[in-house]
């Protein structure tokens, strides 16, 4: 029981922890990414990119194997806080899918963009970035939303 309950806080902890990755990055750049030049841009991407790759690589395979567990060790399979503990791992399934299928390759792209050198439609690529971002945060923090909401309720 006590092994259960630390597999259940470590799951949540973890989940919390690629939450408030996505959610810093909205935060901190949602309002004013707009205003950014295609060399600010670059120069944010290549920091963000040097700082968070590894790291999130890891602990995003590490929330999955917990939640996963989390769900496989769930006291009441008959219970509602299943069904909401398989949808949170769904939603940030989904939320790491957009990451590494949609945002990924456009940071890629952003980091080699000049003032001078850029695509013709850098600024498209820009608003695609921030409407996967806004998607991706939403979908992380409803995923945090009903994990919890299974741990109270278990």
């Amino acid at each position: 029981m006590v092994i259960t309950h630390l597999l259940f806080v470590t799951a949540l902890f973890v989940l919390m922890l690629v939450c408030g990755v996505f959610w810093g990055l909205y935060f901190a750049l949602s309002r004013s990414y707009q205003v950014f030049t295609p060399a600010e841009l670059a120069k944010m991407a290549r920091t963000i990119i040097a700082n968070l790759e590894v790291p999130m690589r890891n602990i995003s395979l590490l929330c999955l194997a917990l939640m996963g567990l989390a769900i496989a060790f769930y006291p009441n399979k008959s219970s509602w806080g299943l069904w909401a503990m398989i949808g949170s791992l769904l939603l940030i399934i989904c939320s790491l899918v957009i990451t590494t299928a949609i945002e990924v390759p456009i940071n890629n792209q952003v980091v080699t963009w000049t003032n001078e050198k850029k695509p013709a439609n850098w600024e498209q690529l820009r608003s695609r970035w921030q409407y996967y971002n806004v998607l991706r945060t939403v979908m992380a923090l409803i995923s945090f939303v009903l994990f919890t909401t299974a741990l109270i309720i278990a």
